[in-house]
């Protein structure tokens, strides 16, 4: 069985198209769980209360480490496969069917993420470039999302593991993601890096983390992809954060991260 988990915060731009793609997968989850964190204004959730299948949890701005925390709680014991996405996925017809054959093609595979390939919902159109296919560490420490803003002509189309899978979309076997309890992701993130660092727990353990090139899907990327857009205060969580990941994992990287650190606050880079 397969559940889905979907974290929502003012997510009323997305949330739609991105229910529409989960009802046309050739493959169906068997319950759909949105977690809404706090939206302004959560109404926009309602008229999906009643749709079969699905569920709406209200809580207040909680964070989204804990939001799908709180999601999985519920639908641990019931499944053996759970999909974490973000509401601005939106999945191509067989995306699901194409990771449940990774997974099932090797047991030691514990999460499966995909080719992300961005989405203009302004335009409400594909914008032709990459946005995602696995995360990397650069040689000096920074971690980046592969190939993100390159043109989606024909590169990363092989198969292989990766060092961190993007947490807009991450599809998951239960029993790897239950080794990593009590908590699956680490409330203390709140946001950015929670999914990086659930990666490494679960390298350290001995799962694989798998790029599968035709898991497809569009990322409409509800934050500002131009590091020029992004607030202040976001920048400061997510180098924050980075320190946080690098003291956890007791990475020799932590240098450049305190470093990014100080030239958010000196220099609001």
């Amino acid at each position: 069985m397969l559940s889905v988990i979907i974290v929502t915060h003012n997510s009323e731009r997305f949330i739609d198209r991105c229910v529409a793609s989960i009802d046309d997968q050739s493959v169906s989850a068997s319950r759909v769980v949105i977690v809404d964190s706090g939206s302004a204004n959560p109404t926009y959730l309602d008229h999906f209360s009643g749709k079969k299948g699905y569920e709406i949890h209200h809580k207040q701005n909680i964070g989204f480490a804990a939001a799908n925390n709180f999601g999985l709680n519920l639908t641990a014991a019931h499944c053996e496969y759970v999909c974490m996405m973000n509401p601005d996925i939106f999945l191509e017809a067989e995306t699901f069917e194409s990771a449940l054959a990774l997974l099932s093609n090797d047991s030691q595979v514990g999460i499966v993420g995909g080719r992300l390939k961005g989405f203009d919902i302004d335009l409400s159109r594909p914008t032709g470039l990459l946005d995602s296919t696995g995360i990397f560490r650069s040689w000096y420490g920074r971690w980046y999302d592969r190939g993100q803003g390159e043109k989606n002509a024909g590169k990363f189309q092989v198969q292989e593991e990766v060092p961190a899978v993007c947490g807009a979309f991450m599809f998951g076997r239960t029993a790897a993601l239950m080794e990593a309890m009590p908590m699956v992701f680490d409330e203390s993130f709140f946001m950015y890096k929670e999914d990086i660092d659930l990666c490494l727990r679960l390298r350290k353990k001995g799962w694989k983390l798998l790029y599968g090139p035709e898991v497809e899907m569009y990322h409409a990327r509800g934050w500002a992809a131009d590091r020029n857009e992004i607030s202040y205060e976001t920048k400061c969580l997510a180098s924050k954060n980075e320190i946080r990941l690098n003291l956890k994992h007791r990475s020799p990287y932590l240098i450049w991260a305190l470093g990014k650190y100080l030239a958010v606050r000196l220099f609001r880079i």
